[in-house]
């Protein structure tokens, strides 16, 4: 899998062995590193489904439950996303991981000009309610959950499951969703930012807030440390950001007077799986441990459930390459591998023409192949957490929970998250480190086969989603259709009871739903946030 460095003596005979957090690793390990370690079975490990949760937050793993397949789907028009989505689901896929388009995500209606060119590319054009009715048709809302994979827009999108769900005549007591709604990783390590620190982080816990109120069954911010890693963070950096990030998301709740222990449980994580199979599993072990330690130590949580570190642990996108593209089968099989041996709740890969486009329906059901195999074939399910007890994987779960506090401490000292990123401080670190790494590449201290080694061989054709420039076409006369039909005073209303809210600082959720329901537009929703919040501007990072 790659990403460590091996450093070689003239035989080509490995002679040391450097994480990319920093742990060093021996040729072989006994029972007097864990002394050095001073591991402790009960404080460390604890039985599978036991505090700290090291091994699994349930007892039985993987035998009681096998973990949901969730790959990342959508792109073109909604009546094409639809037809993926049944496609998906009738191969074997158990939830939906919904991409939006640039202009979605970026809170812009697919006729505004900065929206030429990216109307459906990436992801689901979305304008009004009026494109959920059409993508999600005859989904089962009641045994399908979705995720939405939006962060700046949120809470419109949202709003808008809740909507579109209610019109198929499903109680929002039973409908099951998880916006991404990380705003902070988007600062951090992606770009898809619109509104200041500020009032994005609030939107984050308006969000949070009215879930736990109003949604019981869905999880209302899935915290990405996986942005993070592809933008050039070492695996103990990815946990340490994804854990202060957390922590901001819960002051902000808790100081509207929720206690941590009413919402903590409904947070999940969106973490990678690309980079060294071992350093992986030892950081996705360390981070449930830290997390449950967390919220019970800092937070007095107590409820059992409420500690688990639930999400997806999956993706991998750094680690794909064009260069001989049919390796990135391999490599995916080898990132679910170390996914399932971490104790992943949910798993999505990248699929193998990633690399190039938006996965084909063939790729697509090669990922979701290989989850599956893993699940049927190879034995994930034989036993919970097979790894532990080996000095091996013990002792780096033990120096990489260090690793990760020694980076929520410098978080810490910089003023804490929302600081660090206001400021440009964790930008600037993250995007030197990617630098170094790129270097890396070039000089050959980091090996990547097909792109520094081994690069001889066939470099096959690959099958692209070829973008249809019609998408773009058939979505704006829609747009149009929808602003003739439409009570267009019904709209005015209900954006002008939401601007007032937004103003008055209360949260917006309730008049974002009602807005979705008389067909606002995305454009007119986020252009009211645009009005009150107004734009960041991003600090420099050089």
């Amino acid at each position: 899998m790659g990403v460590a460095r091996y450093i070689r003596d003239e035989k080509d005979a490995v002679k040391e062995v450097i994480y990319q957090s920093g742990i060093r690793v021996k040729p072989s390990y006994g029972p007097r590193d864990l002394e050095e370690a001073e591991f402790d079975y009960q404080k460390d490990l604890g039985d599978p489904g036991e505090f700290p949760f090291t091994r699994s937050l349930h007892p039985g793993g993987y035998r009681s439950r096998a973990w949901t397949t969730r790959q990342y789907t959508g792109f073109g028009t909604p009546e094409e996303t639809n037809q993926r989505f049944k496609w998906m689901i009738s191969h074997g896929q158990t939830g939906l991981n919904v991409a939006f388009d640039l202009p979605t995500q970026m809170g812009l209606d697919s006729d505004d000009p900065r929206a030429e060119g990216e109307v459906g590319r990436v992801g689901m054009a979305v304008d009004s309610l009026k494109d959920f009715e059409l993508a999600f048709k005859d989904i089962p809302f009641d045994r399908i959950g979705s995720g939405l994979t939006i962060n700046a827009n949120a809470t419109v999108m949202l709003a808008m499951y809740q909507a579109v769900a209610e019109k198929f005549g499903y109680s929002k007591a039973v409908i099951s969703a998880t916006p991404q709604n990380d705003i902070l990783k988007e600062m951090i390590g992606r770009g898809a930012w619109i509104f200041p620190v500020e009032p994005a982080v609030r939107l984050v816990g308006d969000c949070i807030e009215y879930a736990v109120r109003e949604l019981p069954r869905c999880n209302p911010v899935s915290v990405c440390g996986y942005h993070i890693r592809e933008s050039g963070a070492t695996p103990a950096q990815e946990i340490a950001c994804a854990l202060e990030i957390a922590r901001a998301y819960i002051e902000n709740v808790a100081a509207r007077g929720l206690s941590p222990e009413d919402f903590v449980g409904r947070f999940s994580f969106n973490l990678n799986v690309y980079g060294n199979l071992w350093e992986q599993v030892a950081k996705f072990r360390a981070a449930r441990k830290l997390w449950a330690t967390m919220l019970k130590e800092e937070y007095g949580v107590k409820n059992k459930k409420n500690l688990f570190l639930r999400g997806l642990f999956g993706g991998g996108g750094s680690g794909l390459t064009k260069e001989q593209p049919e390796n990135n089968i391999i490599r995916g099989a080898y990132y679910a591998l170390a996914a399932a041996l971490g104790g992943a709740q949910t798993t999505a890969l990248c699929s193998f023409d990633e690399a190039y486009t938006i996965p084909t329906p063939r790729a697509a059901l090669l990922s979701l192949r290989t989850l599956e195999i893993l699940m049927e074939e190879v034995g994930l399910r034989d036993t919970v957490d097979p790894l532990a007890g080996s000095y091996f994987i013990e002792t780096i779960t033990k120096q990489m929970e260090e690793k990760i506090r020694e980076e929520m401490r410098r978080i810490q000292e910089m003023g804490g998250m929302v600081r660090a990123v206001a400021t440009g401080a964790i930008q600037r670190e993250v995007t030197r480190q990617a630098y170094e790494f790129e270097k890396g590449l070039q000089n050959k201290e980091i090996i990547k086969v097909g792109v520094n080694k081994y690069t001889e061989g066939d470099h096959p054709e690959v099958e692209l989603h070829e973008y249809d420039e019609g998408w773009a076409k058939k979505q704006i006369d829609s747009l149009k259709t929808l602003r003739r039909e439409r009570d267009n005073r019904r709209v005015k209303e209900a954006l002008k009871s939401l601007e007032q809210r937004a103003r008055l600082g209360k949260n917006v959720m309730p008049d974002l739903v009602a807005c979705c329901k008389a067909y606002a537009t995305v454009g007119e929703m986020t252009g009211v946030f645009r009005d009150v919040f107004g734009i960041w501007e991003e600090p420099s990072i050089f």
